[in-house]
């Protein structure tokens, strides 16, 4: 609701009216932020969802890095390691395994999420231009606002290959994840 009510307005009146003052008129750039200035699209829901999964992906993140043992800090402090390269060097290497996780669950946080987009996303099934500014659907939006009314035939049909759909696109994704988190755990204690 937040979205819908009080960021979808500013972004409409802050960010995309701006945006096509500046470039209307310009090739293949005008096309990205035409539209009304309503402030519901792909890229508000884009943005929504960055706000939701980056304190959860960050929370994980903060644990995963308490795990470095702070001996290996101080040594690399001690060396004469600056705070970057310290988190670059001994932080990043130690905890990668943690971090690719913490990373995919909130990607499978940002894909299931279906409230969130369907209210500032603007819940329309044809896409028919470039614009990031246009509204859009997502496959949880088009599930969560047709289930219920859908008739038997095919449209209740098109909505279970829909779910099928995002069932195959999840399981591609925690499939890579695992398949990547094997890579990291087998490069474990390679290079010393």
């Amino acid at each position: 609701m937040w979205g819908l009510l009080v960021f979808g307005p500013v972004l409409a009146e802050y960010v995309q009216t701006p945006l096509q003052a500046a470039f209307t008129g310009v090739p293949y750039l005008g096309a990205f932020v035409s539209g009304p200035p309503v402030g519901i699209g792909i890229l508000s829901a884009g943005i929504i969802l960055a706000i939701m999964i980056i304190p959860f992906i960050s929370a994980v993140m903060r644990d995963v890095f308490e795990v470095t043992p702070p001996m290996l800090k101080e040594s690399a402090y001690g060396l004469g390691a600056t705070t970057w390269e310290v988190v670059y060097k001994i932080v990043l290497p130690f905890t990668k395994t943690g971090v690719i996780g913490g990373i995919m669950l909130g990607l499978g946080r940002a894909i299931g999420e279906t409230m969130a987009v369907t209210f500032v996303i603007g819940n329309f099934n044809q896409l028919d231009s470039l614009s990031l500014f246009q509204a859009a659907n997502s496959i949880t939006s088009a599930l969560a606002n047709e289930f219920a009314e859908a008739g038997e035939g095919l449209h209740q049909a098109a909505l279970m290959y829909l779910g099928l759909v995002l069932f195959f696109i999840t399981f591609v994704i925690l499939s890579l994840s695992k398949l990547l988190l094997a890579q990291l755990r087998k490069g474990e204690g390679a290079k010393s």
